[in-house]
């Protein structure tokens, strides 16, 4: 009994350091859950502890320093779990650090001053209480290797451990999973080649990324939408799940019933199609600079490199032939100097829109207010030039509630501080997210973004335009589930029928409904959209790029 009670704490000890670095996220929260997995880092820990007490007690400064080492191994492995579980992608904790700070503003702008001290003082707490169990741990581990029998077991249980784990990086493994029961590996992806990796990210980023692929020809004489406002409208996390989620279908059919019968009312007809994005969950400036260079972005080193080229983009294109390019950002607070890269004539930002209605989500400003500003300001005034407009939507961002309630009447939006009557804005906000299931939310969301634009065709069923709305990349994780694809889709209105035409040769379909597989990636979707919008002039005649 007595040798069971000596044994139980440093049990308990091994037990708490192997699922500190070995949990999963329990989908679809931040949470944890941990499946029995074992730590490799686990049986280096042993060793290292085996030999800094091979003469006698380990310091505390050594068991400071592990413990240390070992709560950045915890946090490292909460990052890379969470970001996989909730936005469907790996973690860059070099590129995604960079964030934190505009993170952190935005929420902010959007939370209660006590709210915001609570939850700083709360994660303060709470890594303090991490690195002092950790330290118990390490502690109580540490006593144990100063006694020669218990150090040799305890040695010899890391040996298995690593020849566990070296036949299971070998693939064999079969046995060892069928004796645990489990069809996962044993071991999970060490935290410090999760380390590893983004050092490596640091190094290459240091040294310069790799030469940038040749940007596609930009030559289209745009013909086929001469005197037309050409709309580029980026769908926040409007993703393929939308359509292959039996609910998130049924939901949105009404709002796209509704949208399509607004293109048929105004004389106009949609092409639709799927794509794949670059981004998954977030991301979406690499979406937008995919498709508006015609260059694959998938990661920030490729998006830094070719921010500092000069290579042309799809907003020059439209300038060269006299439209007049401009970059509806309501989204963006602070400077935009990629806004030069994309040679937008005009931007209107944040601060530019001004609003002062009622604020829904993190970036406060409804969709339709931004349409209904811009519509004011560049597109109702005539004679002018025709517009080529960049619009990546926020009122669909996640957690996607509170959504702005529909205003039918459009001038309203403008004409005061309180564009919403008083019920339509409690029904609004009495719709909070639901950390649960954010499913019915994304639904409502993209609902309301669905009447907007719908509404906006419309108002402007007298204007020849031409309508690209696309995703920029799927919803995370928390709603599409595990294995989702990175397809998005791409609905194109139009009234001039070669436009149409064109694009249904290279695989666009008639009507609201993409057809699977998509046709090609978000970047190779320029080409399509330039051979749509005009010809090439001859080859004798082009310039040399």
């Amino acid at each position: 009994m007595t040798r069971a009670r000596s044994w139980l704490p440093l049990a308990a000890a091994l037990l708490a350091l192997d699922v500190s670095v070995t949990f999963v996220n329990l989908w679809p929260t931040p949470a944890i859950s941990w499946h029995g997995r074992l730590s490799i880092e686990l049986a280096a820990l042993v060793v290292v502890l085996a030999i800094a007490g091979r003469r006698g007690e380990v310091s505390r400064a050594v068991v400071n320093i592990l413990a240390a080492v070992w709560t950045l191994l915890v946090l490292g492995r909460y990052a890379e779990v969470t970001a996989q579980g909730l936005y469907g992608r790996d973690v860059n904790l070099y590129w995604d650090l960079r964030f934190i700070p505009d993170v952190a503003a935005m929420v902010a702008r959007v939370a209660k001053a006590w709210l915001v001290i609570v939850v700083v003082a709360a994660a303060a707490a709470a890594l303090a209480l991490l690195f002092a169990i950790v330290r118990l741990a390490i502690a109580r581990l540490a006593a144990a290797v100063s006694d020669r029998a218990a150090r040799r077991r305890l040695v010899s249980g890391a040996a298995l451990l690593t020849i566990f784990f070296v036949a299971e990086r070998a693939g064999v493994w079969v046995a060892a999973r069928d004796i645990w029961n489990t069809p996962e590996p044993l071991f999970p992806t060490p935290v410090t080649v999760t380390y590893a990796r983004q050092i490596r990210v640091v190094a290459q980023a240091l040294a310069g990324a790799p030469a940038l692929p040749q940007s596609p020809p930009m030559d289209s004489d745009l013909s086929r939408v001469a005197g037309a406002d050409v709309f580029l409208i980026f769908i926040e996390s409007y993703g393929a799940i939308s359509f292959d989620h039996p609910e998130i279908s049924r939901r949105l059919a009404p709002a796209r019933n509704d949208f399509a019968a607004a293109v048929a009312e105004t004389h106009r007809s949609v092409v639709s199609a799927f794509v794949e994005s670059p981004t998954f969950g977030g991301g979406s400036w690499l979406a937008h600079l995919s498709l508006l260079s015609g260059i694959e972005v998938r990661d920030p080193e490729t998006n830094a490199t070719l921010m500092a080229a000069r290579r042309d983009t799809m907003a020059r294109a439209f300038g060269r032939h006299g439209f007049r390019t401009i970059g509806l950002m309501p989204g963006m607070r602070q400077s935009w100097p990629e806004g030069s890269f994309y040679g937008f004539d005009a931007i209107y930002s944040a601060a530019k829109l001004d609003y002062h209605g009622p604020e829904f989500g993190w970036f406060a400003i409804p969709d339709q207010y931004s349409l209904a500003r811009l519509d004011a300001a560049e597109i109702a005034a005539q004679p002018r030039r025709p517009a080529f407009v960049f619009f990546p939507t926020i009122s669909t961002h996640f957690p996607f509630l509170p959504a702005p309630p529909y205003q039918p009447d459009w001038p309203r939006m403008l004409a005061s501080n309180r564009p919403y009557d008083g019920p339509s804005i409690v029904r609004a906000y009495d719709r909070q997210p639901d950390w649960i299931t954010f499913i019915p939310g994304y639904a409502v969301a993209l609902t309301y973004d669905f009447a907007t634009i719908g509404g906006y065709l419309r108002l402007r069923a007298d204007r020849d335009g031409v309508m690209i709305l696309l995703g920029d990349h799927q919803p995370p994780a928390l709603v599409t589930g595990e294995g989702a694809s990175h397809d998005v889709p791409v609905h194109i209105v139009a009234s001039r029928r070669a436009i149409l035409d064109r694009l249904e040769s290279h695989g666009f379909r008639r009507g609201m409904t993409p057809q699977a597989p998509a046709i090609g990636h978000m970047h190779a979707l320029l080409p399509i959209l330039l051979d749509a919008f005009g010809d090439r002039p001859p080859a004798a005649s082009r310039p040399t790029p």
